[in-house]
Protein backbone atom coordinates (compact mmCIF):
# COMPACT_ATOMS: atom_id res chain seq x y z
CA UNK A 1 0.00 0.00 0.00
CA UNK A 2 1.69 3.56 -1.27
CA UNK A 3 2.23 5.94 1.99
CA UNK A 4 4.42 8.17 0.19
CA UNK A 5 2.10 11.36 -1.19
CA UNK A 6 4.99 12.95 -3.33
CA UNK A 7 4.87 16.58 -3.88
CA UNK A 8 5.10 16.83 -7.23
CA UNK A 9 4.03 20.37 -7.54
CA UNK A 10 6.35 21.75 -5.02
CA UNK A 11 8.64 22.95 -7.70
CA UNK A 12 6.07 24.97 -10.08
CA UNK A 13 4.98 26.37 -6.93
CA UNK A 14 8.15 27.66 -4.60
CA UNK A 15 10.79 26.80 -7.15
CA UNK A 16 12.84 24.09 -5.29
CA UNK A 17 11.32 20.58 -5.23
CA UNK A 18 10.86 18.31 -2.36
CA UNK A 19 13.67 17.16 -0.65
CA UNK A 20 13.30 14.15 1.49
CA UNK A 21 14.63 14.39 5.60
CA UNK A 22 15.97 11.48 6.48
CA UNK A 23 15.42 11.35 10.56
CA UNK A 24 12.20 9.14 11.32
CA UNK A 25 11.96 7.74 7.58
CA UNK A 26 11.80 4.12 7.41
CA UNK A 27 13.77 2.01 5.20
CA UNK A 28 10.76 1.27 2.94
CA UNK A 29 9.61 4.60 2.68
CA UNK A 30 13.27 5.63 1.38
CA UNK A 31 13.02 3.24 -1.33
CA UNK A 32 9.78 3.92 -2.09
CA UNK A 33 10.36 7.12 -2.87
CA UNK A 34 13.22 6.78 -5.01
CA UNK A 35 12.65 3.68 -6.66
CA UNK A 36 11.38 3.56 -10.31
CA UNK A 37 11.33 7.44 -11.04
CA UNK A 38 13.47 9.94 -13.78
CA UNK A 39 12.48 12.58 -11.74
CA UNK A 40 15.17 14.41 -9.44
CA UNK A 41 15.08 12.78 -5.66
CA UNK A 42 17.63 14.14 -2.86
CA UNK A 43 17.34 13.02 0.89
CA UNK A 44 19.52 14.44 3.68
CA UNK A 45 20.43 13.65 6.84
CA UNK A 46 20.38 10.35 6.34
CA UNK A 47 22.21 7.45 8.84
CA UNK A 48 24.41 5.23 7.86
CA UNK A 49 22.19 2.45 7.71
CA UNK A 50 19.60 4.80 5.08
CA UNK A 51 22.55 5.76 2.82
CA UNK A 52 23.18 1.68 2.85
CA UNK A 53 19.95 1.05 1.85
CA UNK A 54 19.68 3.94 -0.77
CA UNK A 55 23.09 2.98 -2.27
CA UNK A 56 21.59 0.97 -5.36
CA UNK A 57 19.21 3.35 -6.33
CA UNK A 58 21.00 6.90 -5.73
CA UNK A 59 24.46 8.40 -5.72
CA UNK A 60 25.33 8.56 -1.72
CA UNK A 61 27.12 11.81 -0.86
CA UNK A 62 28.43 10.58 2.16
CA UNK A 63 30.26 13.35 4.37
CA UNK A 64 27.26 15.67 3.47
CA UNK A 65 24.76 12.48 4.53
CA UNK A 66 22.88 12.49 1.31
CA UNK A 67 21.90 10.78 -1.56
CA UNK A 68 21.30 12.11 -5.26
CA UNK A 69 18.92 10.03 -7.75
CA UNK A 70 18.45 11.75 -11.78
CA UNK A 71 20.54 15.07 -10.83
CA UNK A 72 20.21 17.64 -13.46
CA UNK A 73 22.95 18.69 -15.96
CA UNK A 74 24.91 21.43 -14.61
CA UNK A 75 24.20 24.30 -16.26
CA UNK A 76 27.05 26.81 -18.11
CA UNK A 77 26.66 29.90 -15.62
CA UNK A 78 29.25 31.10 -12.43
CA UNK A 79 30.03 28.60 -9.65
CA UNK A 80 28.78 29.54 -6.63
CA UNK A 81 31.61 29.84 -3.91
CA UNK A 82 30.44 27.83 -0.67
CA UNK A 83 33.31 28.76 1.61
CA UNK A 84 33.64 27.58 5.20
CA UNK A 85 35.39 28.90 8.28
CA UNK A 86 37.33 25.53 9.01
CA UNK A 87 37.34 22.07 8.27
CA UNK A 88 34.77 21.23 10.83
CA UNK A 89 32.03 23.10 8.68
CA UNK A 90 33.10 20.94 6.36
CA UNK A 91 29.67 18.48 6.52
CA UNK A 92 27.08 21.16 6.65
CA UNK A 93 28.95 22.98 3.87
CA UNK A 94 28.56 19.94 1.52
CA UNK A 95 24.95 19.50 2.00
CA UNK A 96 24.17 23.10 0.44
CA UNK A 97 27.02 22.23 -2.29
CA UNK A 98 25.55 19.01 -2.78
CA UNK A 99 22.14 20.67 -3.15
CA UNK A 100 22.79 23.53 -5.78
CA UNK A 101 24.73 21.21 -8.03
CA UNK A 102 21.84 18.45 -7.91
CA UNK A 103 19.42 21.21 -8.89
CA UNK A 104 22.19 21.33 -11.82
CA UNK A 105 24.35 24.54 -10.43
CA UNK A 106 27.58 24.23 -10.10
CA UNK A 107 29.91 25.07 -7.16
CA UNK A 108 33.10 25.90 -5.96
CA UNK A 109 34.05 24.33 -2.41
CA UNK A 110 36.42 26.71 -0.71
CA UNK A 111 37.35 25.11 2.64
CA UNK A 112 39.13 26.43 5.59
CA UNK A 113 39.68 30.22 4.99
CA UNK A 114 38.64 31.20 8.08
CA UNK A 115 38.99 35.08 10.48
CA UNK A 116 41.92 33.05 12.18
CA UNK A 117 44.31 33.33 9.18
CA UNK A 118 42.54 35.78 7.00
CA UNK A 119 45.52 35.97 4.55
CA UNK A 120 43.90 32.34 3.41
CA UNK A 121 40.53 34.55 2.82
CA UNK A 122 42.37 37.07 0.32
CA UNK A 123 44.20 34.41 -2.14
CA UNK A 124 40.46 33.50 -3.24
CA UNK A 125 39.08 37.15 -3.36
CA UNK A 126 39.64 37.28 -7.27
CA UNK A 127 37.58 33.72 -7.97
CA UNK A 128 34.59 36.01 -5.90
CA UNK A 129 34.15 38.58 -7.39
CA UNK A 130 32.08 38.15 -10.50
CA UNK A 131 29.73 36.02 -8.48
CA UNK A 132 25.97 36.53 -7.77
CA UNK A 133 25.70 35.19 -4.63
CA UNK A 134 27.86 33.04 -1.89
CA UNK A 135 27.87 30.54 0.51
CA UNK A 136 29.42 31.01 4.28
CA UNK A 137 29.36 28.55 6.41
CA UNK A 138 30.99 29.32 9.75
CA UNK A 139 30.87 28.52 13.68
CA UNK A 140 32.39 29.30 16.98
CA UNK A 141 32.71 32.73 16.71
CA UNK A 142 30.73 33.17 13.30
CA UNK A 143 32.27 35.96 11.99
CA UNK A 144 33.26 35.31 8.57
CA UNK A 145 29.99 35.78 6.25
CA UNK A 146 30.78 39.70 7.84
CA UNK A 147 34.19 40.11 6.80
CA UNK A 148 32.98 38.77 2.93
CA UNK A 149 29.77 40.65 2.55
CA UNK A 150 32.79 43.60 3.40
CA UNK A 151 34.68 42.47 1.12
CA UNK A 152 31.79 41.02 -2.64
CA UNK A 153 29.09 42.91 -4.41
CA UNK A 154 27.21 39.78 -4.01
CA UNK A 155 24.75 38.67 -1.55
CA UNK A 156 26.37 36.98 1.05
CA UNK A 157 24.05 33.91 2.85
CA UNK A 158 25.42 33.22 6.30
CA UNK A 159 25.34 29.10 7.81
CA UNK A 160 26.19 29.47 11.43
CA UNK A 161 27.12 25.87 12.22
CA UNK A 162 27.28 23.95 15.94
CA UNK A 163 30.93 23.86 15.85
CA UNK A 164 32.64 25.26 18.80
CA UNK A 165 32.19 24.53 23.00
CA UNK A 166 31.28 26.14 26.20
CA UNK A 167 29.80 29.85 24.99
CA UNK A 168 29.49 29.00 21.46
CA UNK A 169 26.24 27.47 23.00
CA UNK A 170 25.66 24.88 19.95
CA UNK A 171 25.83 27.50 16.99
CA UNK A 172 23.99 30.31 18.71
CA UNK A 173 26.31 32.81 19.49
CA UNK A 174 27.56 32.14 15.34
CA UNK A 175 23.78 32.63 14.54
CA UNK A 176 23.83 36.29 16.90
CA UNK A 177 26.79 37.20 15.18
CA UNK A 178 25.88 37.00 11.62
CA UNK A 179 22.51 38.45 12.63
CA UNK A 180 23.80 41.21 14.19
CA UNK A 181 26.50 41.34 11.11
CA UNK A 182 27.10 45.53 10.46
CA UNK A 183 28.20 44.43 6.66
CA UNK A 184 25.15 44.90 4.40
CA UNK A 185 23.96 42.22 2.70
CA UNK A 186 24.04 39.44 5.06
CA UNK A 187 20.99 36.95 5.11
CA UNK A 188 21.29 34.21 7.67
CA UNK A 189 19.75 30.73 7.42
CA UNK A 190 19.03 28.00 10.70
CA UNK A 191 21.87 26.44 12.40
CA UNK A 192 23.51 23.70 10.24
CA UNK A 193 21.10 24.20 7.32
CA UNK A 194 23.24 24.14 4.49
CA UNK A 195 20.08 22.80 2.37
CA UNK A 196 18.63 26.07 3.38
CA UNK A 197 21.48 28.13 1.98
CA UNK A 198 21.12 26.19 -0.88
CA UNK A 199 17.61 26.78 -1.65
CA UNK A 200 18.01 30.70 -0.93
CA UNK A 201 20.75 30.75 -3.23
CA UNK A 202 18.63 28.88 -5.94
CA UNK A 203 15.84 31.70 -5.44
CA UNK A 204 18.61 35.13 -5.52
CA UNK A 205 20.17 33.06 -8.47
CA UNK A 206 16.20 32.40 -10.39
CA UNK A 207 17.47 28.96 -11.24
CA UNK A 208 14.88 27.53 -9.83
CA UNK A 209 13.00 25.88 -12.55
CA UNK A 210 14.10 22.72 -14.33
CA UNK A 211 15.42 22.98 -18.10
Amino acid sequence: MMQVRWDRDREARTGVPEVVYGPGKSNAHLREIFEGTSELRIASRLNDEQMRVLSDLATIHREARMAVRNARKLREMSPVPVITAGTADIPVALEASTTLEAMGVPTANHFDVGVAGIHRLQSILPELAATRVCIVVAGMDGALPAVVAGLVRAPVIGVPTSVGTGVAQGGITALNTMLASCSPGVAVVNIDSGFGAACLALKILGCNTPD
